[in-house]
């Protein structure tokens, strides 16, 4: 038989290759590897080989001296936050007494090398730490609450971090930790289009500081995808406008189902922050129909035609237009409401 098998040395030819390749020696090595004539160039392998896989030392504490050392203009920025005064005065535990390093983490690494910017967690966006991590930092300490629903809401979804809108090292303004002096201007820096709208003719008063945006929203999270405080958008509305919420014995549908299918929330260039002038704001659902045609703009349905056509002024179209019949509109309680008349 021509199988080299057959031969009474093949298996320990097989035994010496299985060994070359568990020492590390392939059969393609040169001649001195594989009869063991170079073991200094073999040690010399495994030495770099160990000191590739070696893992970086644990960071240690280093106290917060050490970091005033270096950081002095921002000790004197973060000692008149709320956070330095709990973390100096009455710390609650061993973290928090670590003051600087209960944030940024154990500094030794950082101060032996501080240009390497994975040594130490940073906060702003130029020094590249993962969001993830910055965020942990922070709701380590922060949880439930307020914080309950940050996991998926539409800020932790679209990448918003604590520092985007905190600024735990310096007191800007007189809400403690903002990155702006308020927090409708903190909101701001990302809303513009919010922004806009509160500063059209008839708006919440918000920007007369009577109110702001977390009256309505919670910024770290809730049920909803707008983060509202309550369920719904009317349950939120209802929180100052009582008077609205019924139970009603004749109910106006669109009031039920949402605010928003009439009033814009923030801002609108129409009265009462409607979406659109009345009467065309009742007309959308309201067309003509049999005995009370919706229409206005009929000859004499408009407001100048007592001048110019000789007709009469129609009460549909000046002052309240609608309402100056239908008073109740948000719903009624009255037997004979049925028309939102009384």
């Amino acid at each position: 038989m021509n199988n080299k098998r057959s031969g009474p040395g093949w298996w320990r030819v097989a035994v010496q290759a299985i060994g070359a390749v568990l020492c590390g020696v392939s059969l393609g090595s040169p001649a001195w590897a594989q009869q063991g004539a170079g073991p200094a160039a073999a040690s010399a392998t495994t030495a770099s080989t160990t000191a590739m896989a070696a893992p970086r030392p644990a960071a240690t504490t280093i106290g917060e001296k050490a970091c005033i050392g270096c950081h002095g203009q921002e000790n004197r920025h973060f000692t008149e936050t709320l956070h330095a005064k709990a973390f100096r005065a009455n710390p609650r535990n061993d973290r928090e007494r670590q003051v600087c390093e209960a944030c940024h983490g154990p500094g030794s690494l950082h101060a032996k090398n501080t240009k390497d910017k994975s040594l130490i967690i940073g906060f702003t966006k130029g020094w590249n730490t993962p969001l993830e991590q910055q965020n942990e930092s922070c709701l380590s300490c922060h949880q439930g609450g307020n914080r309950l629903h940050w996991p998926g809401s539409t800020h932790a979804g679209n990448q918003v971090g604590c520092a985007d809108c905190h600024n735990p090292m310096q007191k800007v303004g007189n809400s403690p930790l903002l990155a702006r002096a308020t927090i409708n201007e903190t909101c701001a820096s990302c809303h513009q289009q919010q922004r806009a709208e509160f500063n059209k003719r008839s708006h919440m008063p918000l920007p007369e500081g009577k109110m702001s945006c977390v009256d309505c929203h919670n910024p770290h999270g809730t049920t909803t995808k707008p983060l509202l405080k309550a369920d719904s958008v009317n349950f939120v509305c209802y929180a100052c406008h009582a008077e609205k919420r019924g139970p009603m014995l004749w109910e106006h549908a669109p009031v039920r189902e949402n605010c928003v299918n009439c009033h814009s929330p923030h801002g609108s260039n129409h009265d009462k922050l409607l979406v659109a002038s009345r009467p065309q704001l009742c007309q959308q659902c309201h067309s003509p129909s049999v005995g009370h045609p919706g229409q206005f703009y009929r000859n004499d349905q408009t407001a100048a035609a007592g001048q110019l056509l000789g007709g009469t002024t129609s009460q549909r179209v000046v002052g309240r237009s609608c309402q100056n019949c239908h008073t109740q509109i948000h719903g009624s309680n009255h037997p004979a409401g049925a028309r939102f008349q009384r």
